[in-house]
């Protein structure tokens, strides 16, 4: 089981490695998915919306988009691309802490692998109240 977290054309040094390592492993363990290899990378918002350009063929700003590289069922294995402008946008338009919002992003792409979709009014209110309880875990750890 491997999380990695990089930077992409920003500098950025993620707070607290190991337990947000702990937490991803422990968050997808209770889904019944196991962690074999994950990367998160963070980037700047320019970086990411030419990567949502080439790949997805969106003409938006975003502040995550999850690549699946998992193989075989329970088995999690992706990139996950942040952009931390985004993150920190979102943050102070909602007027939480950027840390908070970080998590939340963080779980989203952990989420988007295991399986949940938020492109429909449902499937988004479904993937906020599972980003609030991933949250929670993290608070909790």
């Amino acid at each position: 089981m491997a999380v990695h977290f990089f930077s992409e054309d920003i500098h950025f040094e993620l707070q607290d490695k190991l337990r947000r390592k702990r937490w991803l492993k422990e968050l997808a363990n209770a889904s019944g998915f196991r962690i074999k290899e994950l990367n998160y990378v963070f980037c700047s918002d320019e970086y990411l919306y030419q990567m949502n350009l080439e790949y997805l063929k969106h003409d938006t700003y975003t502040d995550i988009i999850t690549f699946d590289n998992s193989e075989k069922t329970g088995e999690l294995e992706g990139d996950i691309f942040i952009s931390v402008d985004r993150v920190r946008e979102n943050a102070k338009s909602l007027h939480i802490e950027e840390a908070t919002e970080l998590t939340r992003v963080l779980a989203h792409g952990l989420l988007h692998l295991m399986g949940h979709k938020d492109k429909t009014k449902d499937e988004a209110s479904l993937m906020r109240t599972k980003e609030e309880e991933a949250i929670e875990l993290y608070r909790l750890n």
